[in-house]
């Protein structure tokens, strides 16, 4: 053979190795890849998709208390005024923060006299739409729900009959009420009332993943549409994050560490129950971190790993939705994050009203 031919067959030789290596490497990205659709059948919602997410976002109505213009204001008066407190330091807003996803950005709520609670305070946003309100269920009605804080030790300690004689005091307060609940003066009734009023009020805007469902095909990107596959998929969040508000009105025991906690258990004695806490939702949820309902997670990276590992064991029964793992791909939790992110609505216009001088 030649020096030519020599040359020839060598570079035969390297070509082929190159085109083998090629091969190789297209074949290990598809083998990855197998378990992703062609873009067409994520690009575009699905008929149970828009029958599922899309939904009205308007204010619900409830427990016989029928939003009206005056209500919904002096509610929200009551909402922003620390005057509800025992220390006259504490409103309901200082810790449901409207700019921190109506939630305080702590790992767990800061109280009266500046007390670390065990327990982290939950958005308010949506909460009309909740079947039980706390991370315990405890109260079943928004209006149940707004006396808690107030008269908690812990959190406003107010008792009632001084926070109604502080009220009555105030006659900006003493016009509010008549004018939105004529005839039934200031009471804890009313004051729970108004507040409630006002709390249903505090519903998600308009998100990326709203807008992608009413056909606008680039609110969301690829990543996020691959999250929203894996969310109904393998990643199995769709378990408990379910329907409009991303959340099935249940209590699940996640595999939490050390959770001393007896969650929903102290409501319902079911053993079930122990160390389960109640869903909440994913709307606006890159805002409201700490995660979880201790705080345990900065990050919703965080929150992907510990369901991606299947939880940990713990005093209680894992809820029977937690696998022992997902197996999800580097890609899939970047995607899921991605998805999740997309959530979070447009800035809601909320301004800090003008509270009543004595």
């Amino acid at each position: 053979m030649n020096k030519k031919n020599i040359r020839q067959a060598g570079l035969t030789k390297k070509i082929a190795a190159t085109m083998f290596g090629i091969s190789l490497m297209l074949g290990a990205a598809n083998a990855a890849d197998a378990t992703k659709p062609k873009t067409a059948d994520y690009m575009m919602p699905s008929t149970e998709d828009l029958k599922t997410y899309l939904r009205p976002l308007k204010v619900p109505q409830g427990n016989n208390n029928t939003n009206t213009p005056e209500r919904i204001e002096l509610g929200k008066q009551l909402f922003f005024d620390p005057r509800l407190s025992g220390s006259n330091f504490i409103s309901c807003a200082t810790c449901h923060n409207p700019a921190l996803g109506w939630s305080d950005g702590q790992p767990t709520a800061i109280g009266h006299g500046m007390q670390v609670l065990g327990r982290a305070t939950p958005t308010i946003l949506n909460t009309a739409y909740q079947r039980f309100q706390f991370w315990d269920g405890r109260a079943a009605s928004l209006e149940e729900q707004a006396l808690g804080p107030i008269v908690a030790a812990g959190e406003m300690n107010q008792p009632l009959d001084e926070l109604v004689a502080e009220l009555k005091a105030i006659p900006g307060y003493v016009k509010k009420f008549e004018k939105a609940y004529p005839g039934k003066g200031i009471s804890p009734d009313t004051i729970a009332k108004a507040i409630a009023a006002f709390e249903r009020t505090v519903v998600a805007t308009e998100s990326d993943f709203d807008r992608w469902l009413t056909g606008v095909e680039d609110a969301m990107s690829e990543e996020a549409l691959w999250g929203f596959v894996v969310f109904k998929g393998k990643g199995n969040c769709i378990a408990c994050h379910s329907g409009h508000n991303f959340a099935d009105d249940k209590f699940h025991n996640i595999g939490m560490k050390d959770i001393k906690d007896p969650g929903r258990y102290a409501i319902e004695k079911d053993e079930k129950m122990k160390g389960a806490f109640k869903t909440p939702t994913l709307r606006d949820i890159s805002l409201t971190a700490p995660y979880m309902h201790n705080g345990a997670y900065d990050t919703l990276e965080e929150v992907v790993e510990h369901y991606d590992s299947g939880g940990f064991e713990n005093t209680g029964t894992l809820s029977s939705d937690m696998k022992p793992s997902l197996n999800l791909s580097e890609r899939d939790k970047k995607a899921l994050v991605a998805f999740m992110k997309s959530l979070t609505g447009d800035p809601a216009d909320i301004t800090v009203p003008q509270l009543p001088a004595k």
